[in-house]
């Protein structure tokens, strides 16, 4: 079973990855601190959670 996320969470970061394509990578720890560069999150659970989400995005498009 896989961990359930949040329309929010997944609309948010796929909403990210096609507006900054090259930007975002597979680390997870560049992908916070990127995420505080380009929104502006309140919360840090809701930051780790947008930044785990795109990881484990870009890591299912480079196996395809």
């Amino acid at each position: 079973m896989g961990k359930v996320r949040t329309v929010l969470i997944k609309n948010v970061s796929k909403e990210l990855i096609n507006k900054y394509p090259s930007v975002f990578t597979t680390d997870f720890e560049k992908n916070k601190k990127l995420l505080d560069k380009y929104l502006e999150i309140d919360s840090k659970h809701l930051r780790n959670r947008i930044s785990g989400y795109i990881v484990n995005l870009l890591k299912i498009k480079s196996k395809e």
